[in-house]
């Protein structure tokens, strides 16, 4: 069984950081890609950003420049700093990666910006 853990999440005013990490445990052999996504009230869940096991990344649109994605493959962990953050960041993110090529999300952690 695999579980993802995510913490980091919280109450923040506009223009300020939080950094998310994501932890896969249980029984692993390889993690390919690992991602970020988040939903807002009455709004689908969208791709945040996304990194493959040899580092490359891709971003929404709306926070290219303010967030970025990174993973540690040793630890099996993926973190998201975001940076300079506005009041339409504040929704559920929640962690994707794909585990001995199945599916894994972590169970979500709330991110509120404040204006």
């Amino acid at each position: 069984q695999v579980q993802l853990v995510e913490s980091g999440g919280g109450l923040v005013q506009a223009g300020g950081s939080l950094r998310l990490s994501c932890a896969a445990s249980g029984s692993i052999f390889s993690i390919n890609g690992m991602a970020w996504y988040r939903q807002a009230p009455g709004n689908q869940r969208d791709l945040v950003a996304s990194i493959s096991r040899d580092g490359r990344t891709n971003y929404a649109d709306s926070v290219k420049g303010r967030f970025t994605i990174s993973r540690d493959n040793a630890k099996n962990t993926v973190y998201l700093q975001m940076d300079s953050l506005k009041p339409e960041d504040t929704a559920v993110y929640n962690c994707y990666a794909n585990v001995n090529l199945r599916t894994y999300w972590g169970q979500g952690t709330q991110v509120t910006v404040s204006s």
